[in-house]
């Protein structure tokens, strides 16, 4: 069915073969055939572009004064020529007075800009209390507090304690102001580090931007940080840098014959002053830096002053001539010098200087760098968390500075745009006068010429830049956006629910005035004679309104205060617990997962779309070279996580066992290695960074006679050649022959260190040259010209001349442009077995490229390079003039090959997907790569399987955006049929239905997010399992998943690691940073910081479900509880006159919700678990009731809300009816018919039962509920016992008259069983008969046989190993039980070597059957051995993260008693078999449980797919272990095999259990 039908003539693009003639969106499946339609996509559209430009010339020309030349020091370019950015252009004024009309009266600068002092906290010392009382006070129940608080200060209302009724809530805002103010100092200190960072700027120089006292009027009238004076913090780090060791160097730009100095003129201050002369770069390799960065700079040194005359002239090396705007004949003071300042120092229009590894302090733009080409590089890693370095040029006009004279003899002004957050976006106008003609020029400044803050200096010993934008006005800032505070959904709802009780108590206060009004109006009453002068006034009316407000006083407790503290008592120790968990503790950072928003915990159990970046989050960044195809023969051995996820979901996993593939990878790579260094020396080999692993090439490689050794040769010499990497030595000294490639594409780096580790390495490049070695020869090759790829081109080619003389250009590039350039009649064999690799590789989830090659004639390759001089002096159409010159020798190619690269994913990040996704949660990728990067890793990390139909979607225009939306819309509907907006209909089963997914563009999507196709995008993209949006901004990260928090009341959580993903982790509800050694901008912004990926999952499905269960039946049994107390004391106004009077002891009134029943009710909130840690991993589909939003309803609401009310008439109307039908007496003959009385039983009952009730809901009973709940009762009858105690006109020897009669026995026995007997059956039938799958869950773990399936070990085998005596010990019965110890010191003869340990054999339905034959003695002993010795041996760094037995003492675990290795204790104490396997993971109740077939999760999971996994359940094998333990102590260890070992035998399959760590909630 097609839900749209538009007019043939409104289709947006004849052309467009995307849209079937059903008006249905074009779908495809394979990776391949993704990548390939992305490729025919994008060429139509750039093919509709160039159409596009061509026609609009026609119509639009520019004049001769709008021409560019590449070539010419100046450009006519003006900001009109841009886009708009909205904001007032700035100008910076360097060594240039000020226009007339940018002064104010005084004639300072009238334009004041922001400090660089950041701050991402919410308050300062200012604003803390009263937005902090503002965002406390948007709870209506605070105010409602408040307004009861001043009512009772009048004492015309009886309030019993005016004073200590404002306790509760100055107490509960005392508390919160507490937290918050904790939380928000944590970012302070992270401010205040960054703030505090050290940078280089040009001091005692006038900075005409910035007037001459910048203090506001407050710094004045305190006469603090005057002008010129040094502060404290500066002082500091200019006194601590000069107390280290220091270094004498000089400035100098790389290539030239020619070194500056300058020298330092006057007198040396003890501020501490540095000249040029006195700085040499730190080119010491220092890699290490962090965000904030850390104080690693190398430290300066002092020199005496050399002369002392005022306009002092230093003497170059050699005489030079102006250039640009700086005026070499321009005298100059002498006195600038470069000095030591803070990052919250910096100011717009300083001229600062930046080396070697520093982070950039501010948006800089840059005016000389010490490259002779003008050339930087900066690492963006903390902007969007990509390691690649990126290129950044100097502007030509200031290209020649070098020294602090050279500044003072420039003069320019710097027309900038406004501060954006386009963070690829930057266009400014750098005006100076020409120091020869004294003609006036401009040039332009974009984004290539600009640094950003937070980015790193790389593999350039200096730059010296001008401050553009500080503080909030930087890119990195104005993504962050100012930090949100974010309240929980269930937090929201608790409006609804406490205006209700507020409706509640309303009525009750107006019944009980018009009670007590009618009441009062009545004249011939004994009230009149027995109650003279209880009356406030002589007026009904009034008296009514008196007792309408002490009802409100005495029934407050409807509304409960206590609620507030309570929840933030509970998230706390939820906090602690998340920060806690051993499973989210990443050891290589050492860090936990850290929660810095803890009112939201119950959010991440409700969980429906995950946002999240790519670079950096999935991937680790890091590229591998896996395989390649040469000369139609395909190489490498190597699995990718694309093949594992296709084989597991094809059943077939056991073959792809990563074990055993690591085992044979690696004997495979010993033999590659050992046959080629037996052929050839390569002194470069990184042995542990080989990554293509193939002994068949190792094979071809080294023989020589063969015709595949020649190919092999001119493959990997074209990788060592093509390609723009630049060659490092880390520490030329210790390790000459130690190459570290810098590349602005992690691909290239991988490209050729695939080509160095094979024998192939590229050793450096020089202006014109490029050395490498072929199987130990050194050559080299004449670099003609360098081609570069771009997006459009999707290629890149290299003109070499080789030592024999001949030009050869080298290509590599995308498939589809290599074979449209392949020469006429070139061997279809080997493009068809190319084609095929390449589809092969792709579809196993790695990036490929083609390799070919041309060789040139001397001739064809000088008239080309004439053509090519040519197009790139092109005044008018210089693009397409050089690719028109590029088209005329990018042709006639040969194939040499193909290669096949892995973007390596972060560990645990395919299972992680698949755990996310069978909880019904739908994970959208936001990212700024390309499309086809993002396809293959989307295929790559499964979130796109062969079995998904797969839209892309890519238009030019709105219209043709409409289309393409409609379209698929339509396909959808086709399969599927029309969308449901039911919220109980949340959440997606996997393989329930035919699955979807959308690939979309950054330019695409701006016409998507438009008002008018917003709701369209949104009807499409959350009818798909994944979407995936391509080149997008940070803006649009934010629209993007604003649109669908706000479009469809959807929970949403973006994760991300970068600045640029910043914005979209402010924007969802929970926001998620991952935590890195570089440092993360996006964990400082983030709601919750951990170190990978993976761990979303267990911070998902089980502390997130866990918190929201918890904390969803935390407020159901708050709000009952307080309606069985408040309704009790309503009933007895009936017969009281409705004169407000107290049913019980104020005491109890004070205590119930302070002491009696507040503790069941936290401990409710926070040690609850429906079901354990394993078995909700097990059984991701558990989450989906959050998703649905089913365990805090409205409903639940009014359920508890009404059995309260019914549990208030039994426990006040028993103890009443057994009260008036039969006079009750004490054992002394005393009649029990004071009001103290009554109201004491109907307290007790009603406190007993208010308990009990908590603990028939509690689903997991600990030592520590047991004490709370039981104890919380005996506290009541505790205080009941000690304040009678006392003399009191009310209350004296009242436990010795009410517990000495059998009446108040059987009264509050009979009140508490009849109250809760309805809810105890209501509870044993739903759980019974109608169960949820969380009761079959349950019942499988305490009854069944989960335990087992799980790998986990029951108590009662823990209990009743623990009561064995020491003739029953495994040392006696059975002696391969021996001490680690022992193992330690016995190396056994026995050769394992021809019988290694196999897994028990599968049966036929997957399940392992029960061993029933012991092992023989001799064979028990040799498994135990080799499993002991694998234990002794193994390498600490090989640990996974799961092992508790060597995390510092930092983690959140104890220290491990021992050291290097795991604990004896962690040896069963009997040993279990191997892990039996399900063969249907659908949880069904027997057929006697019919389940109600209508209800929210009748369907939640009965399509759930059977898993074939090993144990436990489909998630991760490691995690078995002892029944409180997440933790394996062993996980990750993995001994080297020995010679002749079978590569399907592992100590794994012994019947060893080994678990070490502690119990984690």
């Amino acid at each position: 069915m097609a839900l749209f039908r538009r007019p043939d003539h409104d289709t947006p693009d004849d052309e467009d073969d995307s849209i079937d003639p059903e008006l249905r969106l074009r779908t495809v499946r394979t990776a391949h055939e993704t990548l390939d339609e992305s490729n025919r996509l994008e060429e139509r559209a750039q093919r509709r572009k160039t159409m596009m430009r061509k026609k609009s010339r026609h119509f639009f020309r520019r004049g001769s004064d709008k021409k560019r030349s590449d070539k010419a020091e100046s450009t006519t370019e003006s900001p009109a020529d841009v886009s708009h950015v909205s904001g007032l252009r700035r100008n910076i004024y360097v060594n240039t007075p000020l226009s007339p009309d940018e002064l104010d009266l005084k004639g300072e600068p009238a334009v004041r800009y922001v400090r660089n002092k950041v701050r991402t906290s919410k308050y300062t010392i200012v604003t803390f209390v009263p937005r902090n009382l503002y965002e406390q006070f948007r709870r209506v129940a605070n105010l409602y507090f408040l307004a009861l608080v001043i009512v009772q200060i009048f004492p015309i209302f009886g309030a019993p304690s005016p004073q200590t009724s404002a306790l509760p809530l100055l107490f509960i805002l005392a508390v919160t102001a507490i937290k918050d103010g904790i939380e928000d100092y944590r970012r302070s200190l992270l401010d205040e580090e960054v703030n505090n960072s050290a940078a280089t700027k040009l001091g005692q120089w006038k900075n005409v931007n910035q007037p001459h006292d910048p203090r506001n009027w407050f710094e004045r009238m305190l006469g603090v940080n005057e002008p010129g004076q040094i502060s404290k913090g500066v002082r500091r780090l200019r006194e601590r840098e000069a107390a280290e060791g220091k270094q004498q160097v000089i400035l100098t730009k790389t290539g030239d014959d020619v070194s500056r100095f300058s020298i330092q003129v006057g007198p040396v201050h003890h501020e501490q002053e540095y000249s040029s002369s006195q700085l040499q770069a730190n080119a010491s390799g220092e890699t290490d830096h962090s965000y904030p960065p850390e104080a690693k700079h190398t430290s300066w040194r002092e020199v005496p002053a050399a002369l002392n005359q005022p306009d002092y002239e230093p003497t170059s090396a050699q005489a030079r001539v102006a250039s640009g705007a700086v005026d070499i004949s321009k005298r100059v003071t002498g006195t600038p010098r470069w000095e030591r300042t803070l990052w919250k120092k910096l100011e717009v229009g300083d001229i600062v200087l930046l080396r070697d590894n520093d982070q950039i302090p501010a948006d800089i733009a840059v005016l000389a760098t010490s490259d002779a080409d003008n050339m930087c590089y900066v690492e963006t890693k903390n902007l969007d968390g990509e390691t690649n370095l990126k290129p950044r040029k100097a502007i030509r006009a200031t290209s020649s500075l070098m020294s602090e004279e050279d500044v003072e003899r420039m003069s320019f002004v710097l027309d900038s745009e406004p501060p954006h957050q386009n963070l690829y976006l930057y266009h400014g106008v750098l005006r100076y006068n020409d120091p020869t003609t004294g003609e006036h020029k401009q040039e332009s400044v974009t984004i290539n010429e600009l640094l950003l803050r937070g980015c790193t200096v790389r593999n350039t010993p200096w730059i010296i830049g001008l401050v553009v934008f500080t503080g909030a006005d930087s890119k990195i800032m104005l993504n962050g956006g100012d930090t949100p505070s974010k309240r929980s959904k269930i937090e929201k709802e608790t409006n609804f629910n406490v205006i209700v009780n507020f409706v509640f108590l309303i009525a009750m206060c107006l019944i009980s005035a018009i009670g007590s009004g009618l009441w009062d109006g009545e004249g011939a009453t004994s009230m009149k004679k027995y109650e003279q002068g209880v009356d406030a006034t002589d007026s009904p009316a009034v008296n009514a309104i008196v007792t309408f407000t002490s009802c409100l006083i005495a029934f407050q407790n409807i509304v409960p205060i206590s609620l507030y503290i309570s929840i933030e008592i509970v998230k706390t120790i939820q906090a602690f617990f998340i920060s806690q968990d051993v499973d989210m503790y990443y050891r290589e950072l050492d860090a936990a997962c850290v929660p810095k928003t803890w009112n939201i915990s119950d959010d991440l159990g409700q969980i429906e779309y995950i946002f999240s970046d790519k670079t950096g989050t999935l991937t680790q960044n890091v590229m591998e070279f896996q395989k390649c195809s040469i000369n139609g023969v395909a190489y490498g051995e190597g699995v990718t996580e694309a093949q594992r996820g296709a084989a597991k979901r094809a059943g077939t996993q056991d073959l792809l066992d990563p074990e055993e593939q690591d085992r044979q990878l690696k004997v495979m790579k010993q033999e590659m290695l050992q046959k080629m260094s037996s052929s050839f020396k390569n002194r470069y080999l990184q042995t542990d960074k080989v990554t293509l692993i193939s002994p068949k090439l190792a094979d071809d490689l080294t023989d020589h006679s063969s015709k595949q050794h020649q190919h092999i040769v001119d493959f990997f010499r074209a990788l060592a050649l093509c390609h723009s990497v630049l060659s490092d030595r880390p520490d030329p000294n210790k390790s000459p022959y130690l190459l570290d490639y810098k590349a602005e594409s992690p691909d290239e780096a991988a490209l050729v260190a695939a080509a160095r580790d094979a024998g192939f390495p590229f050793v450096g490049k020089m202006k014109d040259s490029i050395d490498i070695e072929v199987m130990g020869q050194p050559e080299r090759h004449q670099l003609l010209q360098l081609i570069e790829f771009n997006s459009t081109r999707k290629r890149m080619s290299a003109i070499m001349r080789n030592p024999q003389g001949q030009i050869i250009m080298y290509c590599k590039g995308a498939d589809s442009v290599i074979y449209s350039l392949l020469k006429e009649g070139h061997d279809p064999v080997l493009k068809e077995k190319t084609a095929k690799d390449m589809e092969a590789f792709a579809n196993g989830g790695l990036r490929t490229l083609c390799i070919a090659y041309r060789v040139l004639e001397e001739g064809e390759y000088v008239k080309w390079q004439r053509v090519y001089d040519a197009a790139t002096s092109a005044i008018e159409d210089r693009d397409e003039e050089i690719d028109k010159a590029n088209a005329l020798i990018e042709h006639s190619l040969t194939i040499l090959g193909a290669t096949a690269l892995e973007d390596k994913l972060q560990e645990g990040v395919p299972e992680a997907i698949e755990t996310l996704h069978n909880a019904g949660i739908k994970l959208w990728i936001l990212t700024g790569d390309k499309v086809q990067t993002a396809i293959e890793i989307g295929f790559s990390c499964n979130l796109l399987k062969s079995d998904m139909d797969v839209m892309i979607i890519q238009a030019d225009t709105a219209e043709a955006t409409r289309g393409h939306l409609e379209a698929g819309v339509n396909k959808i509907a086709s399969v599927l049929g029309p969308p449901s907006l039911d919220p109980k209909k949340r959440g997606f089963i996997p393989g329930a239905q035919a699955a979807f997914a959308v690939v979309i563009d950054g330019d695409t999507l701006r016409h998507a997010l438009s008002p008018q196709l917003k709701a369209l995008f949104l009807n499409l993209a959350t009818q798909c399992e994944t979407v995936v949006c391509c080149r997008v901004s940070p803006a649009q990260k934010a629209l993007v998943v604003k649109m669908v928090k706000e479009g469809r009341d959807a929970l949403t959580l973006s994760i991300g690691d970068g600045a640029n993903d910043v914005a979209m982790i402010q924007e969802a509800n929970v926001g998620c940073g991952l935590l890195g050694k570089e440092g993360s901008q996006a964990a400082m912004s983030a709601d919750y910081a951990f170190g990978q990926f993976r761990y979303l999952t267990k911070l998902l499905i089980v502390h997130g479900r866990w918190s929201y269960q918890r904390i969803a039946d935390m407020h159901s049994n708050f709000f009952y509880k307080n309606v069985i107390w408040t309704f009790a004391m309503f009933w007895f106004l009936i017969y009281n006159s409705f004169d407000a009077t107290y049913l019980y002891q104020y005491t109890f009134v004070l205590l119930y919700n302070l002491i009696f029943t507040s503790l069941p009710v936290i401990i409710l909130g926070a040690f609850d678990q429906d079901v354990n840690a394993k078995a909700a991993m097990a059984f991701p589909q558990l989450y989906i009731r959050g998703i649905r939003g089913l365990e805090y309803t409205r409903a639940k609401f009014w359920f508890y809300m009404l059995d309260g009310l019914y549990q208030s008439l039994v426990v006040f109307f028993i103890p009443y009816f057994a009260w008036t039908l039969g006079p009750a007496a004490a054992s002394s003959g005393r009649a029990i018919d004071s009001l103290s009385d009554f109201g004491t039983t109907v307290a007790v009952a009603a406190i007993w039962a208010a308990n009990t009730y908590v603990g028939i809901n509690t689903h997991y009973w600990t030592v520590i509920t047991w004490i709370i709940i039981v104890g919380s009762s005996l506290v009541m009858f505790l205080w009941i016992a000690i304040y009678s105690a006392f003399e009191s006109f009310d209350f004296y020897q009242e436990v010795v008259i009410l517990c000495g009669t059998t009446d108040f026995w059987l009264s509050v026995i009979v009140a508490v069983a009849i109250a809760l007997a309805p809810r105890f059956f209501i509870k044993f039938l739903s759980s019974a008969y109608f169960p949820q799958d969380r009761d079959i869950v349950r019942e499988m773990w305490v009854k069944g046989d989960l335990k087992d399936r799980l790998g986990i070990q029951h108590r009662r085998d823990i209990r009743n190993a623990g009561k064995s005596d020491l003739e029953q010990a495994p040392m006696f019965h059975k002696p391969h039980f021996r001490s680690e110890s022992e193992i330690s010191s016995f190396h056994p003869d026995l050769d394992f070597h021809n019988s290694p340990l196999s897994r028990s054999p599968l049966s036929s339905n997957g399940a392992t059957p029960p061993m029933s034959i012991p092992p023989s003695p001799a064979r028990q002993l040799e498994e135990d051995m080799l499993a002991a010795n694998a234990r002794v041996a193994m390498n600490p760094s090989a640990m996974s993260y799961y092992s508790a037995s060597n995390i510092p003492v930092s983690s959140p675990i104890p220290p491990s008693p021992t050291s290097g290795g795991p604990p004896m204790s962690s040896i069963a104490t009997a040993p279990v078999t191997a892990y039996p396997q399900q063969a249907n993971n659908t949880l069904q109740a027997s057929t006697l449980r019919n389940r109600m077939p209508n209800s929210p999760e009748a369907f939640e999971m009965h399509v759930r797919q059977p898993s074939d996994d090993a144990p436990p359940m489909g998630y991760h094998n490691e995690h078995s272990g002892a029944d409180a333990s997440y933790a394996m102590a062993y996980d990750g260890y993995m001994p080297e095999p020995p010679s002749g070992h079978q590569p399907e035998g592992s100590w794994r399959g012994s019947t060893y259990s080994t678990a070490s760590g502690p119990t984690v909630l």
